[in-house]
């Protein structure tokens, strides 16, 4: 059976702030706890576990236009995944980021979906604190 998980949060900067951490596949690392490095090669981003688990996942979309990223995991505890993650401006100052993820087994998007929820409180703490990520700010 297939379960969906979606998670968002309203952060205080404007989109195109957002977007410029959102929208950077290889530091993930940085605001999704749990997650201790990223290496993306060409449409593959590989992440490692703080368990020391890698997931091999493949870029689906990256679009700076909508704002949205959206990638599968390959192999590992799925038989099917999507996640997709987008920014929306609210105003000029204030953002909606919305990580939804759709897997199976179902119990795998429910303990994605904790990870997301505690990601996004990550990003916007980040964010909000102007915290640089990576390169980005």
């Amino acid at each position: 059976m297939r379960g969906s998980v979606r998670r968002e949060v309203v952060v205080g900067v404007d989109a195109d702030t957002a977007w410029g951490v959102v929208g950077r596949p290889d530091v993930l690392h940085h605001w999704f706890p749990g997650i201790v490095a990223c290496e993306v090669a060409g449409d593959v981003r590989t992440v490692t576990l703080a368990t020391g688990l890698t997931l091999d996942e493949t870029i689906l979309t990256h679009d700076p236009l909508q704002r949205r990223f959206q990638y599968r995991i390959t192999g590992g505890f799925f038989t099917e995944h999507l996640a997709s993650i987008d920014v929306v401006p609210l105003d000029e100052r204030t953002c909606l980021v919305t990580y939804a993820t759709d897997a199976a087994p179902a119990t795998m998007a429910i303990v994605l979906g904790g990870a997301t929820g505690g990601a996004l409180a990550e990003l916007r703490r980040l964010l909000e604190s102007g915290t640089t990520v990576g390169d980005a700010a």
